[in-house]
């Protein structure tokens, strides 16, 4: 395993901890474990996700993106947040308490309930290629909680019953070229940090892009990296760990003005957490007698019921 930086963002190779020895398998999660104490943001490669998969579904997405509003609000976003919506309709700043312009942005959602979500007529294709993306990246997310899982001084397979019907969702989100000038405030997407456990995020090399705030307070561009997916851990993930952990703060800038007519930028964001009923108490690796549990205990369900609850009122 090798870790490089790329501006800032480590670049973790998962291959060996996928196939190899116990002591690779320690080496992977030790560097990983430090990373999650320093920034909470790394890029993974060598996770096996088949590259032709990841490239149909962004083509099937950017298909769906392209049809008349009329045609994709055929499946607008239920109660339960499945299905399309439309541009400038939610503020992820409002998690913050921060007051903002909508964000400039739209998205086609996805839950783990495929008979019951919302699929779109065209392209045909979708249901089958974004349900084994999903499938795909749901794997993935349960092979970074066995390397957290180690990371943390616990067995390998800790969390593996803690997952087995986890609180998954697939979001596509398209950030169309900016053809005025946002208003005062307005970014792409606000600045947030994620709910869950992780967040397994792939991205295009497009103007306009991601950002991580440091420690230091400074917003450190993620590029993207051939072949890698960007992994962050969420609120739960630090709530988890007693703060050993670090949800990182992060958003979507605005495209230079000189390049914002061609500055049109997908993502494919999955995020994952445990299942509704799993209980969040303290890690043991994560307390001792100077460092006590911060958090009450709380089911994972009622935890994200009680983030979401927060956005919902912040943002009215």
């Amino acid at each position: 395993m090798t870790a490089t930086a790329q501006h800032g963002i480590p670049i973790v190779d998962i291959a060996p901890f996928l196939a190899g020895s116990p002591e690779d398998k320690r080496q992977v999660a030790r560097e990983v474990g430090r990373i999650c104490e320093e920034i909470g943001f790394f890029l993974v490669t060598g996770h096996g996700v088949s590259e032709e998969l990841i490239a149909r579904t962004y083509n099937l997405a950017r298909q769906f993106f392209d049809l008349p509003l009329e045609e994709k609000l055929l499946v607008r976003t239920t109660p339960a947040g499945v299905g399309y919506m439309p541009i400038e309709l939610e503020a992820l700043a409002a998690s913050l308490g921060n007051v903002t312009p909508a964000d400039l942005k739209e998205s086609m959602n996805v839950g783990r309930d495929f008979e019951h979500d919302l699929w779109p007529m065209n392209p045909p294709e979708a249901r089958v290629t974004w349900t084994a993306y999903f499938q795909a990246l749901e794997a993935l997310a349960g092979q970074i909680m066995r390397v957290f899982a180690l990371a943390l001084d616990l067995p390998e397979h800790y969390f593996d019953d803690k997952i087995d019907n986890p609180n998954a969702f697939f979001r596509m989100i398209n950030y169309p070229n900016q053809e005025k000038d946002p208003e005062p405030g307005q970014l792409r997407a606000g600045e947030h940090s994620d709910y869950g456990s992780l967040t397994i995020l792939r991205i295009e090399d497009a103007p306009g892009g991601l950002q991580v705030r440091s420690r230091a307070g400074e917003w450190v561009d993620v590029v993207a990296v051939p072949g890698a997916f960007v992994v962050n851990i969420g609120d739960m993930m630090q709530h988890w760990t007693n703060d050993r952990w670090v949800s990182t703060l992060h958003r979507v800038v605005n495209p230079p003005r000189d390049k914002r007519l061609g500055s049109r930028r997908q993502s494919l964001v999955f995020f994952h957490s445990p299942n509704a009923d799993t209980l969040l108490t303290c890690i043991e690796s994560c307390q001792g007698p100077d460092n006590p549990p911060k958090y009450a205990p709380v089911s994972a369900g009622e935890y994200l019921d009680r983030k979401s609850r927060r956005t919902r009122e912040t943002s009215g």
